[in-house]
C-alpha cells in the first residue's frame, strides 16, 4: 500500500506500500481558501519545459513511495485497459456534473487513456465516493481501518483522498476516490483532478518539481500542461506496467516525440 497525504495548514506527502495492495492517500488542508481564482492561474501558467524538465518530473512521480513498507516502488503502475468511474455517495447534481467534466478533461487530454463516467457499479473499476465533511472520518476507517483512520485524521485532517490495489503485473486493478462535496468548488475541483489522476498510477508526491500538482505545496484546480505530458507518457502505449526505470528510458525518445506533438495540438501551444 502506498499511500500520499496532505495535511493542514501545508500540504506533504507520505506513501507506503504492502504486499501486491496499493493504495494512495491524499488530502487537501481543510482551511484552505475557496477564492482561488483557477482562470487566473490558467494564464500564469507555465507551458513550455524541456525534455529533462518533463522526464525528471516523471520519474520523481510514477516510480517509488515516500513511504515504504512493503512491496516492490520500483515498476511502473497503471491501469491497462479501459477506466470507468462511477460515482456514489451524497446526491448533489452539482457536484455530479463537476465530476464528470473532469473526467471528461481527463479524456480529451491523455490521448491513450479510455477513460469515461458509467452509472453501472459491476462496471466500473474506478468507485468516486462523495461524502459530506463530516463523515469523512467514518468513511476513512469503513475502507481502511479504524487504528489507520485515526492516524490519517489526527495528524492530516484529510478532505480527500483516494486508493488503489494492483496486481502481481503492476496492472491497476481497482481505484477508490473519496471527495468531500462541501468544502467550496476550488478544494472539489482540486482534489478531483489529483485523486483522479493519482489513482491512474503517478503516486510518488514530490517538493522538488514547482510545476506539478503532484507536489504538496501547489493547488491547481484544474488539469495542468506539464501533467498532462506526465500522464501522456504514463499511458502512452510503450510504456507498460511493470516497466523499470532503465526499460522506460529505452523507449522514452519515441514517447516523447508522440507526446510532445499530442499535448501541444490539444493546447495549442507553438511547436
Amino acid at each position: 500500500m502506498q499511500c500520499g497525504f496532505r495535511p493542514r495548514p501545508s500540504r506533504r506527502a507520505l506513501a507506503a506500500t504492502f504486499a501486491a495492495a496499493l493504495a494512495v492517500f491524499a488530502a487537501v488542508p481543510a482551511d484552505a481558501a475557496d477564492n482561488t481564482d483557477i482562470s487566473a492561474n490558467q494564464r500564469a501558467e507555465k507551458k513550455d519545459f524541456t525534455d529533462s524538465q518533463i522526464f525528471d518530473g516523471f520519474f520523481k512521480t510514477a516510480f517509488g513511495a515516500e513511504y515504504h513498507l512493503a512491496g516492490r516502488v520500483d515498476r511502473i503502475r497503471k491501469f491497462d485497459g479501459p477506466v470507468r468511474i462511477h460515482a456514489e455517495g451524497e446526491t448533489r447534481p452539482d457536484r455530479r456534473d463537476q465530476l464528470e467534466r473532469v473526467v471528461a478533461d481527463i479524456a480529451k487530454r491523455v490521448r491513450n487513456l479510455d477513460i469515461a463516467m458509467t452509472d453501472d457499479s459491476n462496471e466500473a473499476n474506478v468507485t468516486v465516493h462523495l461524502v459530506r465533511d463530516r463523515n469523512l472520518g467514518k468513511t476513512i476507517s469503513t475502507f481502511y481501518g479504524a487504528e489507520r483512520a485515526r492516524e490519517i485524521n489526527d495528524s492530516l485532517d484529510p478532505q480527500c483522498l483516494s486508493g488503489f490495489r494492483k496486481n502481481e503485473k503492476f496492472e491497476i486493478e481497482h481505484a477508490d476516490v473519496i471527495l468531500t462535496i462541501d468544502n467550496g468548488d476550488f478544494v472539489f475541483l482540486d482534489c478531483a483532478y489529483e485523486e483522479l489522476l493519482q489513482s491512474l498510477g503517478p503516486i510518488n508526491d514530490t517538493d522538488k518539481v514547482p510545476w506539478t500538482m503532484f507536489n504538496d505545496n501547489v493547488q491547481k484546480g484544474y488539469f495542468d500542461v506539464y501533467d498532462q505530458y506526465l500522464m501522456n507518457i504514463l499511458y502512452h502505449p510503450e510504456v507498460k506496467p511493470g516497466m523499470t526505470v532503465q526499460e522506460v528510458k529505452a523507449v522514452l525518445p519515441q514517447v516523447m516525440s508522440d507526446v510532445r506533438s499530442f499535448v501541444g495540438k490539444t493546447n495549442g501551444l507553438s511547436p
